[in-house]
């Protein structure tokens, strides 16, 4: 029996489980650092996010297990008459609930999240390398309405 899916806020005791699924993946394990103990600059991060009160870090928990993480920021613009957007970031579900619908349920949840925020637009951009996230994303109604650059630094 599948258990019901639960959001909260991340808290810092989830930072390793929300760093083994951002490593849990072909991309992902190129980037992230997934040892113990965890390098300082994650929680730094988790603290710098935490104080933002336009950022949250939510995880989907089944039970105790936490099974997915997003990331949400709320940022105003002056275009759109001084619209707020979202962006959704960093999503990420635990292997072990892949194709269960978990994902779906997480980009739905943000979707509410925002609407309470006020926003206007949510955006969201997926590494092209990922095509089969490119066509979940479609799937919920997100359009590829703008070329997203990036620079390293």
């Amino acid at each position: 029996m599948e258990r019901e899916l639960q959001f909260r806020e991340a808290t810092e005791k989830d930072v390793d489980r929300i760093v083994e699924m951002l490593a849990d993946d072909v991309l992902g394990s190129k980037r992230e650092r997934y040892e113990h103990p965890l390098p300082e600059s994650y929680i730094q991060a988790f603290n710098a996010i935490d104080t933002d009160p336009n950022n949250e870090l939510v995880v989907a928990c089944q039970g105790e297990e936490v099974v997915g993480v997003q990331q949400i920021t709320f940022t105003p613009y002056l275009t759109h008459q001084g619209g707020w957007r979202a962006t959704i970031e960093g999503v990420r579900t635990s292997a072990s609930v892949r194709g269960a619908g978990v994902g779906t349920k997480m980009i739905q949840w943000a979707i509410a999240r925002a609407e309470e925020r006020g926003c206007h637009l949510i955006q969201l951009t997926t590494d092209k390398q990922r095509p089969d996230a490119l066509r979940f994303y479609e799937r919920l109604g997100f359009k590829a309405t703008h070329e997203g650059l990036k620079l390293k630094l």
